[in-house]
């Protein structure tokens, strides 16, 4: 693609984001929300390819439908209301307008799209899909999170956990991985969102930090399978180490950046007397914990035959001091995790 053009793809992907994240008026929010979805098209297909094409067409339509329940919704409570002001939504339109966001980042039973867009683009766009793509509208479901359902939260927050783990114990595809594993992240972000919007936030930062880590790890690695990613070790290996240590941070085990979230997130729904809801996400967990030590355990445990050892980095124009800032950060918040929270 033409650098001029692929700069003003992501200048739009920026433009919306900042609109959606800047307005008071659901019109505004709805209009950057269509400039980011229309400029991650052309960047999905510029690879043409026929998956990359049919990633494009499902992720359109999927967006669209979304959008068009969204302005739907705001259309009814400015009919009732009298005014457009995100801060002011109506009881009618709350469950109806959360469906249509939730639809937009994939939540359960909404997700069908995620793992079919992801594996058909690049891992690049990938990144893009699965960390940027997400802030706007997750930001729109805080702005409303005061009048949103409880039991909607609740219910799709167990489903996609469920959901997340369950999609991705037989894949073989990281992407598809990284796809079930965001459905379940989104579980965790969502079951949270009315009852503490501040912990629910944090836990998409330290979400956002640690696909964006995971992504990077395997663009470096040139990896989209497992067989490929077992292979890895003799390349880079202390590249293949900090993939195998983000890999654990995902799956939220101590001491890494995934625990706090999951630890704290627990602690809130026994404070507000929801033994059922916190046992049945930390039995989805265990699904998704599976699939993440089964990649583990293929990255640090098996050695490919006809390797060689190599004593050098094959990979010595990338951008490591970027990527080493993001993993630090996918390893070792937690220490800093009270801060992190009263600030």
């Amino acid at each position: 693609m033409n650098p001029l053009a692929m700069m003003m793809f992501l200048t739009s992907l920026a433009i919306g984001t900042t609109i959606t994240l800047s307005s008071h008026h659901w019109l505004l929010a709805w209009i950057g929300l269509e400039i980011n979805t229309l400029a991650l098209l052309p960047i999905m297909t510029k690879t043409p390819h026929p998956r990359a094409i049919e990633a494009a067409t499902k992720y359109f339509l999927t967006q669209a439908t979304a959008s068009a329940l969204m302005l739907f919704s705001c259309l009814i409570n400015a009919m009732q209301a009298g005014e457009w002001d995100i801060n002011t939504p109506s009881n009618l339109m709350t469950n109806s307008l959360s469906i249509a966001i939730m639809m937009k980042l994939g939540l359960a039973p909404m997700h069908f799209w995620l793992p079919e867009v992801l594996q058909g683009i690049s891992l690049v766009t990938g990144l893009i899909l699965s960390t940027w793509q997400k802030i706007p509208p997750m930001i729109l479901l805080f702005q409303i999170s005061h009048n949103i359902n409880l039991s909607l939260t609740v219910i799709l927050g167990l489903t996609s956990a469920l959901i997340g783990g369950w999609g991705g114990i037989g894949q073989t595809q990281i992407r598809k991985i990284m796809a079930f594993s965001s459905i379940g992240h989104l579980g965790w972000i969502i079951i949270i969102l009315k009852l503490n919007p501040q912990l629910s936030l944090f836990n998409f930062i330290l979400y956002t930090i640690m696909t964006t880590a995971m992504f990077l790890s395997m663009i470096m690695l040139s990896a989209t399978k497992m067989s490929q990613i077992s292979t890895s070790w003799t390349k880079n290996p202390a590249l293949t180490t900090t993939t195998m240590l983000v890999l654990l941070s995902l799956a939220g085990l101590p001491p890494l950046t995934g625990f706090p979230p999951k630890l704290l997130i627990i602690m809130e729904l026994i404070k507000q007397n929801m033994f059922i809801s916190a046992t049945l996400i930390m039995l989805a967990s265990l699904l998704t914990l599976f699939f993440y030590l089964r990649l583990t355990y293929i990255i640090a445990l098996t050695l490919s035959p006809n390797t060689h050892n190599s004593t050098i980095w094959r990979t010595p124009t990338k951008p490591w001091l970027v990527f080493s800032i993001i993993n630090t950060m996918a390893l070792t918040l937690l220490p800093l995790t009270p801060a992190i929270l009263l600030t």
